[in-house]
């Protein structure tokens, strides 16, 4: 899921893209658009770059333009698919943005790896924020050893869950899967629903998927993606079909609101804020607008979704957040590169990652994490986090293939063996 950018509930997401709709887009932009930042000053550049964003990126980018001044910006902000169709179209039409929303990884039209090999971003390498980038994340922000992508952080998939309906049930955050099961069972039996899920918003089909294929794939074999990649390991061999498997347990457990696949995000995000379900697998991004719609915004925390019964082999999904690139072909590639180089600025990355709870990319004494993320920095920090499963793979296609299988699955009306195949297929699509 290229966290996501992971997104607000009114919103398509971060990494979750539909390729629709290119002149509704730019009509969209148009009408969000408006001039920001701070009036030319500082040294260098003083003209107008403009910026097309995910709405998502709204809250930090109106943070940080505020306070830059050596440009002043005109910056648009759309739904994630809306963008991806139109600043797509322009980057192939050589008008792009000076600056742009840019997926991490691969497997999207709009992904860093797919852009930066048409020759469309500019090369960021040698900005002194990109020398901070861990290991394990550095495919998500380089094409052939160079940086093309700025990010604030990594986003997580867990349980966003009502602390009052845990209480009320008598259970706490499982650790593992028997357990939590368990704890799904005790709240079922007290007449709420275990877990909300808004499959109608199709990106959100994805997430249980993503929490648990950390566990049953990556924990047992962590060169499962190159060896996809070589053709020596397949979705329908591997630890997909066992994540698959728990997926539908917990339908056919009564664990789902009823009518999944009529069930919008925004419904689901309001029945764990009301506590009429106690949790939502969710990426850490949507955090804020459960908030917005609980009566408290302290009643909701989040915890890791435990994918197998021994806790020590409990790996989970932390996905880079959606980030900006700069077209190569603009006239601004100077200032529009100096305006991410203050981005990554730690104390920049700082803001911007509280401002989505998300972990910041590098950390420092002044960061702050959510409290709500804390469970999981062991695992991040302890080498037991993957990246969002697509931001790992080949081709803008298995993504909404994997929306579908999901949704048919949901809907009886496929099984585990084709929904693997059909994944497997389109992943060898050329």
């Amino acid at each position: 899921m290229t966290a996501s950018s992971y997104g607000s509930a009114a919103l398509s997401r971060r990494g979750f893209f539909g390729l629709t709709g290119g002149v509704a887009a730019m009509g969209a932009l148009a009408a969000c658009g408006g001039t920001s930042g701070g009036s030319s000053g500082g040294g260098g550049g003083g003209g107008t770059l403009r910026l097309v964003a995910v709405a998502d990126q709204q809250k930090p980018l109106d943070l940080l333009l505020k306070e830059y001044t050596k440009n002043k910006f005109n910056a648009s902000y759309a739904p994630t698919d809306q963008v991806q169709t139109s600043v797509r179209t322009q980057l192939g039409a050589g008008n792009a943005p000076d600056v742009h929303v840019v997926f991490p990884g691969d497997g999207s039209a709009m992904s860093m790896a797919q852009i930066a090999q048409a020759g469309l971003l500019a090369d960021l390498s040698d900005q002194a924020w990109t020398k901070r980038i861990p290991p394990g994340l550095q495919p998500a922000f380089q094409k052939d050893g160079k940086t093309f992508l700025y990010s604030a952080g990594s986003s997580v998939i867990g349980a966003i869950y009502n602390k009052k309906v845990f209480q009320e049930a008598g259970v706490e955050p499982p650790t593992t899967w028997s357990g939590f099961l368990d704890v799904c069972e005790k709240i079922k039996k007290k007449g709420k629903v275990p877990i909300a899920l808004g499959a109608q918003t199709q990106w959100v089909t994805q997430l249980i998927t993503y929490a648990l294929v950390p566990s049953t794939v990556y924990a047992k074999n962590p060169k499962f993606d190159e060896q996809m990649r070589a053709g020596s390991a397949s979705f329908a061999n591997s630890g997909w079909k066992d994540a698959f498997d728990m997926y539908l347990e917990l339908q056919k457990r009564g664990y789902f609101n009823d009518n999944p696949n009529g069930t919008t995000l925004e419904q689901q995000t309001s029945m764990v804020a009301t506590g009429k379900a106690a949790m939502a697998i969710q990426v850490s991004a949507v955090l804020p607008d459960f908030r917005k719609a609980a009566t408290n915004a302290d009643d909701l925390d989040m915890f890791p979704v435990p994918g197998a019964d021994d806790a020590n082999q409990v790996w989970i999904p932390a996905g880079v957040v959606v980030g900006l690139g700069v077209s190569a072909r603009g006239k601004n590639v100077d200032e529009a590169k100096a305006f991410l180089e203050f981005l990554g600025e730690q104390k920049n990355m700082n803001r911007w990652a509280e401002a989505v709870a998300c972990v910041p990319l590098s950390r420092d004494s002044a960061s702050k994490i959510d409290p709500v993320l804390k469970s999981f920095l062991p695992f991040i920090d302890g080498n037991k986090a993957v990246p969002f499963m697509d931001q790992g793979w080949p081709n803008a296609e298995i993504q909404p293939a994997h929306f579908a299988v999901v949704q048919e699955l949901l809907g009886g009306r496929t099984t585990v063996a084709k929904a693997l195949a059909k994944l497997d297929e389109t992943y060898r699509k050329k």
